[in-house]
């Protein structure tokens, strides 16, 4: 469902991701995991066609990301820490919007709603409230919900429990592992160790630009005696 082959992305002199190769099949939740600055982002934003790659080949969804970024975009759904929507438009009003977007109308809009907001737990009540009014979990639930609208078969989440309370990080992860039993595929992109724990079946470790290590996540803790903070600090010694 993903295929990255030798990515590399460089910005002048600089070389953000140099060469990584990693595959993530469907009903598949991936943990990209390293420092801030590590690469995660730029190799997401590369996935969402978002960055063109300097070399080597990105396929999401069995496209192109470069030849066929609409066709990608279709498939896919993105969310980060930091996406907000326009506080004084209610949670239906956002979610309207954006369904025309994807040609959602209708009757097929509102069915689209309601089994994003079930899929959420987000109730009724809470979709007529203004966004400014809601909690900042509450808020990530319908940011998410936007996202995830067009049932994209691809979800990359990057940083996306950033600023969330022990509550609303809760939810994301239980929503994590219901979106991949769904089928799909999803990349779990962070630096929270423990969050990956909880909801990944494979991980790829990135420093610096290079992926040092990928396997499942019964290597990764076997690696790390039963700890994936413990295995990423151990590989990065390895490598160094």
């Amino acid at each position: 469902m993903i295929e990255v082959s030798n990515l590399q992305k460089a910005y002048r002199k600089f070389v953000a991701v140099k060469g990584i190769s990693f595959a993530v099949k469907a009903g598949e939740a991936y943990g990209l995991l390293g420092p801030n600055g590590a690469g995660k982002t730029t190799t997401l934003r590369v996935l969402a066609t978002l960055l063109k790659p300097t070399a080597g080949s990105v396929k999401v969804a069995g496209y192109d990301v470069v030849r066929e970024s609409l066709e990608v975009r279709r498939n896919l759904g993105i969310v980060n820490g930091g996406m907000r929507v326009y506080d004084r438009l209610t949670g239906y009003e956002v979610l309207d919007f954006f369904g025309s977007f994807y040609d959602l109308w209708g009757p097929k809009l509102k069915e689209r709603i309601a089994w994003a907001a079930d899929l959420l737990h987000i109730e009724q009540p809470v979709l007529n409230k203004q966004v400014k009014d809601m909690s900042t979990g509450m808020q990530q639930k319908i940011v998410i919900a936007r996202a995830i609208l067009h049932q994209p078969q691809v979800l990359l989440l990057d940083e996306a429990t950033a600023g969330l309370d022990v509550l609303a990080r809760r939810a994301l992860l239980d929503f994590v592992r219901a979106y991949v039993d769904l089928g799909k595929t999803l990349i779990y992109s962070t630096h929270v160790m423990s969050e990956a724990q909880e909801v990944c079946d494979r991980v790829g470790f990135i420093d610096k630009g290079l992926l040092v290590y990928e396997g499942s996540l019964q290597e990764a803790l076997e690696l790390g005696s039963g700890n994936l903070e413990r295995a990423f600090i151990r590989r990065l010694e390895q490598v160094a």
